[in-house]
């Protein structure tokens, strides 16, 4: 099956492709065409876009589904005139919160990636500056700085979740490759240990891990799926006996390991 989808926002679209991808990934036996259309914020471009609506429709013989966050409604009657079911993701929720609430929604455009709070965006733009600065274990002095410290072997995903942790939640996160001499005393260095409550372990199915590293640096030692497996049995030996959680980047996004990390810590904190 097959089916056109269309992501329309007033402004940059991005929680309608992001709401809107959530809800498609449960349908995996329907083949959808994704097509992104932001900043849709007059009548005149609806009416544009409505014609094209209606050109799927004759031609599909079926019309698009159409996922909008349109919180003008003079722009959004005009969508809804066209041939196509429109589905408004914010009045979903928003209607319901704001009976809750008991407070009416401002329906400004583009509140939900508004630079709400300047501390908070202060604060992410650090904590980005500091995942930087603090990749691959470079600067272990920082680690008493650290928000958390993620370690595992090389490729098993440290850097893109402290970036994501930082981007999002603002979170201070250094990494730490393990290497050979870390396996060879069966330990970690000082700097590591002296923050061990900080510590996340990061493993990943050897099989993978070997793709990763062929893809990256071809030929030599360092991709074998020998290594592979041998860097991560011993990781994980390591984590085990010093007590550090463990989290598999295998099958996980990024986005779910950051937000596990994030609720541990919130669990440690309290």
């Amino acid at each position: 099956m097959k089916r056109t989808v269309f992501f329309v926002s007033e402004s940059t679209g991005i929680t309608a492709e992001t709401l809107g991808n959530s809800l498609l990934s449960q349908f995996e036996d329907v083949d959808f065409e994704r097509v992104y259309t932001p900043y849709v914020n007059t009548a005149e471009t609806a009416r544009e876009l409505v014609r094209l609506f209606d050109g799927i429709y004759a031609q599909d013989g079926q019309p698009p589904i159409v996922l909008g966050t349109m919180l003008n409604e003079e722009v959004r009657a005009v969508l809804q005139q066209g041939a196509c079911i429109y589905v408004e993701l914010y009045e979903t929720f928003v209607g319901p919160l704001s009976e809750i609430l008991g407070v009416a929604p401002s329906r400004k455009t583009g509140q939900s990636h508004a630079i709400s709070r300047e501390s908070s965006y202060a604060r992410r733009i650090d904590a980005i500056n500091f995942a930087v600065a603090n990749d691959d274990g470079v600067r272990p002095e920082n680690f008493g700085r650290a928000d958390l410290i993620l370690t595992g072997v090389s490729r098993s995903g440290k850097t893109p979740t402290c970036l994501y942790l930082a981007t999002h939640f603002g979170l201070y996160a250094a990494n730490y490759p393990l290497t050979e001499e870390d396996f060879e005393r069966d330990d970690l260095p000082e700097p590591l240990r002296l923050n061990s409550q900080k510590l996340f372990g990061l493993t990943i199915d050897a099989e993978r891990l070997h793709q990763i590293r062929v893809e990256r640096r071809p030929g030599g030692s360092y991709a074998s799926l020998d290594r592979c497996r041998s860097e991560l049995r011993q990781a994980q030996r390591m984590f085990t006996r010093l007590g550090i959680p463990v989290l598999d980047t295998t099958s996980h996004s990024i986005e779910e390991i950051s937000s596990r990390i994030r609720l541990a810590l919130k669990y440690r904190t309290g």
